[in-house]
């Protein structure tokens, strides 16, 4: 199984979707990366993905981008290739 990390926040419902689709997908940790913590986390966030929203996650070293972007590929069965390495 790939390494799965999740730039999230405490309170995003769309990191909550995101969560449940890959647990649904069998990725049972992720590594979460809790931006509302630490303000350089957001920065950290924000100059790797060029994107100011969360949750933005990465499978392994492919930044995959929010929930939309990851309901999308799992859509169009591109999800299960990327979790299978």
């Amino acid at each position: 199984m790939p390494t799965v990390v999740m730039y999230s926040s405490q309170v995003c419902p769309y990191c909550r979707m995101a969560e449940k689709l890959l647990a649904s997908k069998g990725v049972h940790q992720i590594e979460k990366i809790l931006i509302d913590s630490d303000p350089k986390l957001r920065d950290e966030m924000m100059s790797r993905t060029g994107r100011r929203t969360v949750p933005q996650i990465y499978i392994d070293q492919t930044h995959v981008g929010g929930f939309d972007d990851l309901a999308a590929l799992d859509k169009a069965g591109a999800l299960d290739p990327l979790l299978a390495g």
